[in-house]
């Protein structure tokens, strides 16, 4: 019998590179989400130093008023990057979306070469029981039919 061949292999391998390429864009947008939450997270340790150096010790005019417009200037950059972590969350989500949706894409073509595969399997082990009936029910002599000999 020939060998297991399935014909919609070339689509198989362009689902699998797509699943891979959503999967490339999916991590992508986790880490850019990742880096402005580390960001975040470090633009907010440096504004509670800020506000600890304010009330540390005694400033001058001046001096506590270029750390008002820092701490603003703080405050500003959290709103922007706040913003931009909310459009990074919607770029994962849909990054998320179009990786299962691949994913889905190429689980059903998966299955269908499984489904295939196993109808082969039952196919050759048909073809090879029938034609192991075929060699068996050939007569063969049997040794209880072979002349005897008579040795006198």
């Amino acid at each position: 019998m020939k060998r297991f061949r399935f014909n919609l292999e070339k689509l198989l391998e362009l689902r699998r590179f797509a699943e891979e390429e959503a999967e490339r864009e999916l991590a992508r947008a986790i880490g850019e989400l990742s880096e402005l939450e580390r960001r975040l997270a470090s633009l907010a340790e440096e504004r509670v130093q800020v506000a600890r150096e304010r009330f540390s010790h005694p400033h001058s005019v001046a001096e506590l008023r270029h750390l008002e417009l820092y701490l603003l200037r703080l405050d500003q950059q959290k709103e922007k990057l706040l913003e931009a972590m909310a459009i990074a969350s919607q770029n994962v989500e849909r990054a998320r979306q179009n990786y299962l949706e691949a994913s889905r894409d190429k689980r059903v073509v998966e299955k269908l070469k499984e489904k295939k595969h196993s109808q082969y399997r039952k196919e050759l082990f048909k073809e090879e029981t029938r034609l192991l009936d075929d060699l068996g029910g050939r007569k063969r002599p049997l040794l209880s039919d072979a002349p005897e000999e008579r040795s006198l």
